[in-house]
């Protein structure tokens, strides 16, 4: 910048055509009231660096102000991919992975079922120690319950039963309680407005069982469809 302006400068000074006149003072002045006689009708050298100037001074207005506009941009957008990153929220859980058919119960009081195999924990809200899934982030859910139960035999006793709840308030649950069945299953689905911190677990009734292997018969998921405020 510094070296275009001198350079406009020597311009001005050694590039003049007309020279001094030795008339007098006064003599070869420009008429103060000749309004159309700017500088660029006489002294073509400064006019051509001061428009250079107005040019430079604009086009670098102009990239500054898409500068902080492309740097304003890129703050917002890596916002969104942050808070995308952060609602990808989702798990899934099944009851066994062993080889062995076992069943999970009955017990003599309620109990959370501790879903052993874990498919998906995105967000990490599933805690396989305990089998409660606690909600990262505030928003709409989909939760999702299979239940299965095998008797053992025709004439036993069937104890098919779970209940999904949030809070310890059960929310949704199946029951299937008869010696008519030597097994039998249910799925429950639900859509629900959870905020953080919620606490989702599936209880296992009094005197109910569920049997699985690693067909993966019991299930338990959920995840985040929109986050909320």
């Amino acid at each position: 910048m510094r070296a275009i302006v001198l350079l406009c400068l020597l311009h001005a000074t050694f590039g003049q055509n007309k020279p001094y006149s030795w008339d007098g003072p006064g003599q070869g002045e420009p008429d103060p009231d000749q309004r159309a006689g700017s500088v660029c009708h006489t002294d073509q050298g400064s006019c051509g660096c001061c428009l250079m100037l107005r040019e430079m001074n604009r086009l670098r207005t102009y990239f500054n102000t898409t500068l902080n506009t492309l740097e304003k941009e890129y703050l917002q957008t890596k916002q969104s991919l942050n808070n995308m990153e952060a609602s990808r929220i989702a798990f899934s859980a099944a009851l066994y992975s062993d080889d062995r058919f076992k069943c999970y119960g009955p017990f003599d009081v309620n109990s959370l079922i501790v879903y052993k195999h874990v498919f998906l924990n995105l967000g990490g809200g599933y805690n396989v120690q305990t089998g409660i899934f606690t909600v990262p982030r505030s928003g709409v859910y989909s939760l999702a319950l299979t239940v299965f139960s095998d008797a053992g035999s025709p004439g036993n006793s069937l104890a098919a039963c779970a209940g999904l709840q949030v809070n310890g308030q059960l929310v949704a649950g199946s029951r299937d309680q008869n010696k008519n069945d030597q097994e039998d299953s249910a799925t429950i689905v639900v859509v629900l407005h959870l905020k953080a911190g919620n606490q989702v677990a599936v209880n296992l009734p009094i005197g109910c069982f569920l049997c699985d292997d690693n067909s993966h018969y019991n299930t338990f998921s959920a995840f985040l469809l929109y986050v909320t405020e």
